[in-house]
């Protein structure tokens, strides 16, 4: 008996791609720097479209960043796109290009080979997921982060020797424009540098100068719109006075790049008259003054708190900011202190149109979601861990175990918040006024 056997046609199995993508980064924000990062983002799109049986995921490029920081969201993304299961390899330049940091090579090269992403370094032809790759990588990047070392230092060693010969090597500041190691006027700026300080003087606080030069549409030295801060770096900067004090800052080391304050740790430098003054001495010293007298009636005592049982808890809903702690009416007999969103008391109504919340009934209220007869702190920051004011006069309360409470608060009438002494002080003022009256 014949037996018949169906044959099916076999059909040749597809090759599978790799997937290959690109790092590259620059450290300098540098036009030149730039122009060499575009280039390497052009050569690698080439180099990976080029080679049969890759498929081009894309390039990661970080502009203006160091190979010592873990901040690079370029690199980052890449990474997530490996741990998404999008990318089988990954090339780039040099070891100092991904990283100078052996730490932080070596842990993001690990967990790429723990997921079977092979990475590539051009200059030192080396695989991450060969046999001898790890010993290589780890020999080779200390190299590179010891470069990075020494090349910190040497510009450490060049801006220190600038400072005691009494030169800088920062010129962005509002005001002058530095040229050739000296600092030249720019008088539209400077006019604005004066309006500064004499409505300082006149008596305005700085979060009205800062509403004034916004609505003035005034521009920072970096362009864009004024802050607190950007104000109080005006008045506390004496080279508007024509002197410089070099090496307020240092970089504390070269991983980190971290800037620290100079408080001592390394000489300081002050050039009298090294450029023409804006501001003249006796009125830049009048400001200091001014300065220390406000934060010494703002805080008069170093017992204050820096951080009240609010600080960080209280979310505005309009713009998303965090409420801080202000005095009202400082200085005068209805000081009182209120929580206040930081768009609202900075740039106004039109940015942000939240209210203050007087802090006594914020803590009136918070008593009252919790269930208890007063305000206590330690059970408030137990139990509490965010307000989010969704509209003016409504709270919620985001407790930590899960549960949300919302509560309403009502602003007091004029005549609730008067007490004893200031009604007949108000009779006592009314009698005056209808006897001089009657005089006349």
């Amino acid at each position: 008996m014949r037996s018949i056997k169906r044959v099916e046609p076999s059909m040749p199995q597809i090759p599978v791609r790799k997937r290959v993508a690109a790092y590259a980064r620059v450290s300098s924000g540098k036009d030149a720097m730039l122009h060499s990062l575009s280039a390497q983002v052009s050569y690698y799109s080439g180099y990976i479209q080029r080679r049969r049986g890759w498929e081009y995921v894309g390039v990661y490029a970080d502009e203006a960043l160091t190979g010592t920081k873990d901040e690079r969201p370029e690199f980052q993304r890449l990474m997530n796109d490996c741990r998404d299961g999008k990318i089988d390899m990954v090339i780039t330049k040099s070891i100092a290009r991904f990283a100078r940091n052996t730490v932080t090579m070596l842990e993001a090269v690990r967990e790429l080979k723990s997921l079977g992403v092979d990475v590539y370094f051009e200059k030192e032809n080396i695989h991450s997921l060969s046999g001898d790759g790890e010993v290589m990588l780890t020999i080779l990047a200390s190299y590179a982060q010891e470069e990075s070392r020494s090349v910190s230092e040497n510009c450490k060693w060049r801006v220190r020797k600038m400072f005691a010969q009494g030169r800088t090597n920062n010129g962005v500041m509002l005001g002058y424009r530095l040229i050739d190691g000296t600092f030249y006027i720019v008088p539209e700026e400077a006019e604005i540098v004066r309006m500064i300080f004499f409505d300082y003087l006149s008596g305005m606080g700085r979060n009205a100068i800062v509403k004034k030069l916004n609505a003035l549409e005034l521009e920072t030295r970096r362009g864009g719109r004024w802050g607190e801060s950007s104000v109080a770096k005006v008045l506390c900067n004496e080279k508007y006075t024509g002197d410089m004090l070099l090496q307020k800052t240092f970089v504390a080391d070269h991983l980190t790049k971290k800037k620290c304050f100079n408080h001592g740790q390394l000489p300081q430098y002050y050039v009298s008259g090294s450029h023409e003054a804006i501001i003249d001495k006796d009125t830049f010293e009048r400001v200091q003054q001014e300065l220390k007298r406000r934060a010494e009636w703002y805080h008069p005592s170093k017992q204050t708190p820096t951080r009240y049982p609010f600080t960080s808890v209280i979310q505005c809903g309009l713009c998303g900011q965090h409420y801080r702690r202000k005095i009202a009416n400082a200085g005068g007999k209805y000081a009182k202190p209120v929580w206040i969103c930081p768009t609202f008391n900075t740039r106004g109504k039109a940015a942000c149109s939240s209210k203050q919340i007087p802090e006594d009934i914020l803590q009136a209220v918070s008593a009252e979601a919790l269930g208890i007869p007063m305000f206590d702190s330690d059970i408030f920051a137990e139990r509490i861990t965010e307000i989010q004011v969704p509209e003016n006069n409504r709270l919620l309360f985001i407790f930590r175990d899960g549960r949300r409470v919302e509560k309403t608060w009502r602003d007091k009438s004029r005549r609730d918040s008067w007490n004893d002494a200031m009604r007949q002080a108000a009779r006592e003022r009314q009698l005056e006024i209808t006897e001089r009256r009657n005089r006349e």
